[in-house]
């Protein structure tokens, strides 16, 4: 059977399934699926992806039914970066892949949670998310008995410890043979490019929900009053809970757009004729023009004062801290505490530094409730074990 002529269509410097670099463990590829088909639904079948519905995005589970959990958002950026691929001619599974797997190695409480395992984790060469992605896909999911992990292409890995901005990327030995001086695929880097555009929009959204936002701190926001404006001169008198989401369906637009626009002109700059082009430009490639990228800044600064440090939003983030240190400091202390599962992996290991990677395994891969009932069951003499 042959895979459908798909790839024949996209632009010559999009990466194609034909020319990946392979898998660690190789593999007998299917008839059906491409290798970015089959790492993407590797992805959505494993375990890490199924907690992402009970982990926090901004707002903890338990706080309202209809807030953005970590699995909702990821789902967003796999939409965005899929339809910009598809624009841009370039390959949609892969982008779809890399959006799907960027947070399956993000903690329980959002960055609250991931700022305090990296604090107890200083000591043993520090915690952050992107990293613990790709030990996820590497070696925590333990689905098939022919290799440890899920065995991705070389690509979709790639995609995920480069998921962010170059001068970002740890400099972990560990990671040289991603070739760290090499810049990602275009659809790698539009993937963390619609992470950016989904949180920023729909953290708007889900904090003019919570009340936490009004039109008159929004007001304060170029990008939005701009859109705003628009949305009431066309469709007029609606009510206002229905044109703040117009209005942030069309603040994505204009950063999709403009991200197209910029990222065309860059390429047709740059000479871009290939793959490997791609891959030896001096710069990234995909990216906001200047008076965009300055507007989403602002956006990202009236977030960052009106909205993450707000008390409701301040207090649970100390809330997830103490959690987190506690339960990192009791597994630590008293390792006999621990679930069979890690216990075990814990015994396998020597030395302190291997010991409390194990325990930040553990508390990484919590859902929020978990966490919080774990904590309860640790620390409150009223609960059972």
């Amino acid at each position: 059977m042959k895979l459908p002529d798909y790839e024949d269509t996209l632009a010559p410097y999009a990466c194609r399934s034909t020319q990946s670099r392979g898998r660690t463990y190789p593999e007998e590829e299917s008839s059906a699926r491409n290798i970015f088909q089959r790492d993407r639904d590797r992805i959505i079948h494993s375990t890490a992806f199924r907690r992402l519905e009970y982990k926090t995005q901004v707002f903890v589970n338990h706080e309202g039914d209809h807030y953005r959990t970590r699995l909702t958002h990821t789902i967003e950026v796999a939409q965005i970066a899929r339809s910009i691929c598809r624009t841009m001619h370039l390959h949609e599974d892969l982008a779809e892949g890399v959006a799907l797997a960027h947070d399956l190695g993000h903690t329980p409480f959002g960055h609250s949670g991931q700022d305090a395992l990296n604090n107890v984790m200083k000591p043993y060469g520090g915690f952050e998310h992107n990293r613990q992605s790709q030990r996820v896909v590497e070696e925590l999911e333990q689905r098939y008995s022919a290799f440890p992990g899920l065995n991705l292409s070389y690509e979709m890995r790639e995609g995920i410890v480069k998921h962010r901005s170059p001068h970002d990327i740890p400099k972990n030995a560990d990671l040289f043979a991603y070739n760290l001086h090499e810049q990602a695929t275009l659809e790698a880097q539009f993937g963390n490019l619609a992470d950016e555009i989904a949180y920023n929009n729909h953290d708007v959204d889900d904090g003019f929900r919570a009340g936490i936002l009004n039109l008159e701190s929004l007001s304060e926001v170029p990008m939005f009053i701009i859109n705003y404006e628009q949305v009431l001169a066309e469709l007029g008198d609606i009510p206002t809970r229905m044109a703040v989401c117009e209005t942030v369906r069309r603040m994505m637009n204009f950063l999709i757009v403009d991200a197209i626009e910029e990222t065309t002109l860059r390429i047709k700059n740059n000479n871009i004729k290939s793959l490997e082009d791609v891959r030896n430009c001096e710069t990234t490639l995909v990216a906001f023009s200047y008076p965009v990228r300055h507007m989403n800044t602002e956006l990202k600064r009236f977030l960052m004062r009106n909205m993450y440090q707000h008390y409701r939003v301040a207090r649970m983030a100390a809330k997830a801290t103490r959690v987190i240190h506690d339960l990192f400091q009791a597994y630590q202390s008293n390792p006999a505490m621990l679930p069979p599962g890690p216990a075990q992996r814990l015994a396998a290991v020597e030395g302190e530094s291997k010991r409390a990677r194990v325990i930040a395994d553990y508390i990484a891969g919590m859902t929020d409730r978990y966490a919080l009932d774990d904590h309860a069951r640790l620390f409150d003499v009223h609960a059972s074990s």
